[in-house]
């Protein structure tokens, strides 16, 4: 268990280092200079003449060569400190961390939202006996993930907030501006969750353990709850952990949609600026969070199927 610990906390700082590393090199591949996107962004490009603008070069570190950069920033965000951030001033990572609420809001709800779906969704498919609704039933998670996440917002808003008037549209004040955002990012996460959990079920319900326990006199729904779920939860479990980082890349179109506050509405008004310093706190954030859920949920599967915590520990010896 040692042994996997310490191969997968390698594992994540692999991951760390790598999602820092692309996007470095991916902000200056760009052909355009920062500080006049910055500047251009707020109009007062033209008004400074070229030695102010390698003065604020200078004082971003944007005058030294890209590799001097990457180990200077690669050391100095290894203890935290990603620099300032070149449309306020302030340091990289307090505006992440003042963003960070109202992305935690939105994901824990939406994560909730999705699971109690998603688990929903496939207990149903797998409970009923009625082949109209088996269909039926499904037929909803295809369909719900070929649905983009930009026009699934715009429907809800469309439907709840113009028509029915029961949610507002925009904003981040109290728990109903969170309900439509939150269905928006739920929904293609719970159409995933319950694709995999169905089949998984499927699959077990063939199994010679619950052909077993169907002869000792065991209804229907303790052959399924009691049975047949814990078997085949930790397929679902995988999946709502790699869905973490679908979540956090979806704040970004969702966020933007509803004029909420949070990580993805600050990763996209630092791209638009060029903001080299809040991008790279961001896309070090975001691999922190993708990478912990995934070490969660491995300790969850472990603890939930005794056959993963076996399978784990002969890997790691």
């Amino acid at each position: 268990m040692l042994r996997y610990a310490l191969r997968r906390l390698g594992q994540a700082a692999i991951v760390l280092w790598t999602a820092y590393t692309v996007t470095f090199v991916l902000l200056f591949l760009l052909p355009t200079d920062p500080v006049e996107t910055m500047l251009g962004a707020r109009g007062d490009s033209a008004a400074l003449p070229p030695e102010q603008m390698a003065q604020l070069r200078a004082a971003y570190g944007f005058d030294k060569p890209a590799l001097v950069q990457y180990v200077t920033r690669g050391w100095a965000a290894l203890h935290g400190d990603f620099g300032n951030s070149m449309a306020t001033g302030a340091p990289a990572d307090g505006e992440v961390l003042t963003a960070l609420p109202y992305t935690l809001t939105l994901a824990s709800a939406a994560l909730s939202l999705a699971i109690l779906l998603g688990f929903s969704l496939a207990l149903g498919i797998t409970y009923t006996r009625s082949r109209l609704l088996k269909g039926l039933l499904s037929a909803l998670p295809p369909l719900s993930v070929s649905a983009p996440t930009f026009w699934l917002g715009l429907v809800l808003i469309q439907l709840f907030s113009f028509k029915l008037g029961w949610l507002p549209a925009f904003g981040d004040d109290g728990w109903q501006s969170v309900v439509l955002p939150a269905v928006t990012l739920a929904i293609p996460v719970s159409a995933g969750t319950a694709q995999v959990l169905a089949q998984s079920l499927h699959d077990q319900w063939s199994s010679p353990f619950i052909d077993v326990a169907r002869a000792k006199g065991a209804s229907r729904g303790r052959l399924l709850f009691k049975h047949a779920l814990r078997n085949s939860v930790s397929p679902a479990l995988a999946v709502i952990g790699m869905s973490v980082g679908g979540v956090l890349a979806g704040s970004v179109v969702t966020e933007t949609i509803f004029s909420r506050n949070g990580i993805g509405r600050l990763t996209q008004q630092a791209v638009t600026l060029q903001d080299i310093p809040v991008v790279q706190a961001v896309v070090v954030f975001a691999a922190v969070v993708f990478v912990g859920a995934n070490l969660l949920v491995d300790l969850l599967q472990m603890a939930l199927d005794p056959r993963v915590r076996t399978a784990q520990v002969r890997v790691g010896t």
